[in-house]
């Protein structure tokens, strides 16, 4: 035994070292086949991004958010990295059967160590083991977050893991019997019965269990190393090792998802000037190799553990978009051309190979086939990406935000969107009106500007307007941005003439844009028109520098003489995508202000004693977080901070909030498509709403409010809900409550409101 575990043993090692180099060396020169990354953008911060990557490991800040699931997987993969020690130690028992470590075999430390970690990994996978099951498609169907996994390499590698796993805590008792272990000491806490067992077998069992047990953690670990060498794409095996570089090369070196703003288009690593764009610039992603190495190394990554598709509104609402399938069919892609693509493979514009057959005489026939799939087609065009796929997308970043190894979804799809759009024109017909109503009014609605101001009449107190009664913004607190919805569509007109009294109310002073603003360029550049956005953004940007008071020079830029510090510049917005776009994405075009959300500054006010809630508003009201104000801006806290403050509510959260709140469906440009697949989305949460019985739904994003009083009013009509529930912004529920009740005459009884606070 002791001779065949030695030979079977030394031959697996050599074959798999080997074989796992040149695994390495072909992934290596696989990610180099992507674009690069404009220069720094990934590689700024080398001790942030370290640290980062340990933060993430050691504390698996994303995975502990699943509870059992996170604390499972912290020991199988601390376990695999912290005890490699452990085949080495195999490896000296196959020749002495007694073994140890030099130096620290026998140290005390190490050997709790040893066994703590062993065991826990070995029940670590176990638990891992019984959730894949209980959570298997053929149980919970599409609903299941292992729904088009690939369940063999799953099973394989759990396998692999729990025999590795009994094997070191068995060769760690089988050390204690050999050295007459004949009491309970700390290295053998956990194993000492075991050990006991053992003592009483004779000397030649214990040698030729540990040759057995040695030869087969030796085995079943080569046999794995040779397996995943093999195979490339195994994303379930890879992903313990490329998740490391995966993490340290993500878009933050902070740590932040890759959410918020989108970052500008690049050709060949580098910005594309809009203006005057090259002749060989590449306009978004129509082939495998026009991905960043980041997108080829993302696809790479990809673990197939589902959380991004278990928490997926388009996948959730029966849609064939899945960010798991998405990535993996990409991976799958990637990997099968890639011998073409190492040859030299390639079309050009023209759709011409630009390699010779001499270099193309030894791609395997399975590559040159996958060359020849498009990118985004459907299944009968042999398509890799379906267009309903790419298409379904709401960019609200669930799977950006739940991702383990930090994939980042949305940039590769509104990369493929770019092509789609800007080069081919392919897009759904019904955004093609939006995307007219912009380049010819500015507005997703096609109204005409002056519309804009209408809101203005319909208030009771002056609204001041730039240009008209302030010369500039200088002579103001606060530009409130009202946006396309907030000044155009009606029902988020209320929110706008609540906010702007709330602001009245509390002696803010703001100014509004006279109406030659645009709309922000949010949906155009999320829907891949990334040059409509381009020339909004740029005016706009224009227009709000003017309005500061900052002037032009002849170039076109801001005269440095009169340019002012971002925090000079305060703009509040009460849409969370006009909020995200000015905030985070009009910096890449010279907009530099400091924005907030206006229940941010709601709350402040009643931080401050300015705006003090004192009529109640009875009833039970539920919060739905916008995608763009939550998850990508990490604002959670002011409009619950503002429902608190009301009084007469009871506020109840929906069971997707927060990180894992619920999209509406607008999102990505969606606000402009329709919904012909599965169930629509904002019915889905609206679903979920409903099922708390609410008198009332909140939210803060014209958008949301929208897409939630359709389903509302729908499902009224169907006699699903009750006819007394609302929708509103927290900004109407506030002004409803800052208002003091009036009497018969109709004249305020501000006798009865108490006085308000200090202010701070």
């Amino acid at each position: 035994m002791q001779l065949a575990a030695i030979l079977v043993s030394l031959v697996l090692i050599a074959v798999g070292v080997a074989l796992f180099g040149r695994a390495l060396v072909q992934i290596y020169r696989f990610v180099r086949l992507g674009q690069p990354v404009p220069a720094g953008t990934r590689t700024d911060e080398p001790v942030q991004r370290t640290v980062t990557v340990a933060k993430e490991f050691l504390g698996h800040t994303r995975m502990n958010r699943w509870g059992v699931v996170g604390v499972a997987h912290w020991f199988v993969a601390v376990g695999f990295f912290s005890l490699l020690l452990t085949i080495v130690n195999a490896i000296g028992q196959l020749f002495t059967s007694d073994w140890l470590l030099p130096v620290i075999g026998e140290w005390a430390p190490y050997n709790v160590f040893v066994e703590f970690i062993g065991t826990m990994t070995v029940l670590g996978i176990l638990a891992l083991i019984v959730i894949r099951q209980l959570s298997k498609p053929g149980k919970a169907g599409r609903k299941s977050r292992f729904a088009g996994s690939n369940f063999g390499q799953a099973y394989f590698v759990e396998a692999v893991i729990l025999i590795v796993g009994v094997c070191i805590f068995m060769l760690h008792a089988l050390e204690g019997a050999q050295h007459h272990v004949d009491s309970y000491e700390a290295s053998f806490f956990l194993s000492y019965p075991v050990v006991a067992w053992l003592r009483g077998m004779d000397v030649a069992t214990l040698q030729n269990l540990t040759y057995f047990f040695a030869g087969l953690k030796i085995a079943t670990s080569f046999i794995w190393m040779i397996t995943v060498a093999l195979k490339t794409d195994m994303g379930v095996a890879w992903h313990r090792f490329l998740a490391f570089p995966n993490i340290w090369f993500k878009r933050e070196a902070d740590g932040d998802v890759a959410l918020g703003e989108l970052k500008p288009m690049t050709s060949a690593g580098k910005p594309i000037d809009f203006e005057d764009p090259g002749e060989d610039d590449q306009f978004g992603v129509s082939q495998i190799e026009h991905f960043s190495w980041k997108g080829i190394l993302d696809f790479s990554t990809c673990t197939e553990c589902g959380r991004c598709q278990s928490q997926c509104p388009a996948w959730n609402t029966g849609k064939p978009l899945s960010p798991k399938l998405l990535i993996m069919a990409l991976r799958d892609h990637s990997h099968a051309k890639a011998p073409y693509l190492l040859a030299g493979g390639g079309k050009d514009e023209e759709g011409n190979e630009k390699a010779t057959a001499e270099q193309l005489a030894d791609v395997p026939a399975a590559a040159l086939a996958e060359a020849e799939r498009p990118l985004i087609g459907t299944l009968e065009e042999g398509g890799v990406i379906d267009p309903d796929v790419l298409w379904s997308c709401t960019t609200c970043g669930a799977c950006v935000e739940q991702c383990p190894v930090d994939i980042e979804h949305i940039d590769h799809i509104v990369d493929m969107r770019r092509y789609q759009v800007m080069i081919e024109s392919s897009f759904p017909s019904e955004a093609g009106t939006m995307l007219k109503n912009l380049e010819k009014k500015g507005n997703p609605w096609g109204l005409a500007k002056k519309q804009r101001l209408a809101w203005t009449k319909e208030v009771d107190f002056e609204v001041p307007v730039v240009g008209k009664d302030v010369e500039d913004l200088t002579e103001v607190e606060y530009l409130y941005w009202v946006g396309c919805a907030g000044a155009l569509e009606d029902r988020a007109k209320k929110t706008t003439k609540a906010f702007a009294e709330l602001l009245h109310i509390a002696g803010v002073k703001f100014a509004i844009m006279g109406g030659d603003e645009k709309c922000t360029g949010d949906s155009p550049r999320r829907l891949g028109n990334e040059f409509l956005f381009q020339q909004l953004g740029a005016e706009n940007v224009a227009t709000l520098n003017a309005a500061f008071g900052e002037s032009l020079n002849e170039e076109g830029e801001v005269d440095e003489s009169t340019k002012k510090p971002r925090s000079a510049k305060k703009i509040v917005a009460t849409c969370p995508h006009c909020f995200n776009t000015i905030a985070n994405e009009y910096p890449q075009l010279g907009g530099e202000f400091e924005v907030i959300h206006h229940t941010q500054l709601l709350q402040h006010l009643i931080d401050e004693g300015k705006l003090v809630p004192v009529t109640p508003v009875e009833g039970l009201i539920t919060y739905h977080d916008p995608c763009y104000l939550g998850r990508h801006n990490k604002v959670y806290t002011p409009p619950r901070e503002i429902i608190a403050k009301v009084p007469g509510l009871r506020n109840e959260e929906m069971h997707r909030h927060k990180e894992r709140g619920f999209c509406c469906g607008a999102g990505g440009a969606r606000m402009w498509m329709e919904e012909r697949i599965g169930k629509r989305i904002n019915n889905e949460r609206v679903d979920e709403a409903l099922s708390l019985n609410p008198d009332i739904v909140s939210t803060a994003c014209p958008f949301c409010l929208v897409m939630l009083t359709d389903s509302v009013n729908g499902k009224k009509n169907d006699g699903k809900a009750k006819e007394s529930i609302q929708v509103v912004d927290v900004a109407q529920l506030l002004l409803d409550s800052v208002r003091t009740p009036a009497d018969p005459d109709g004249e305020p009884a501000a006798e009865d409101a108490p006085e308000p606070e200090p202010v701070k």
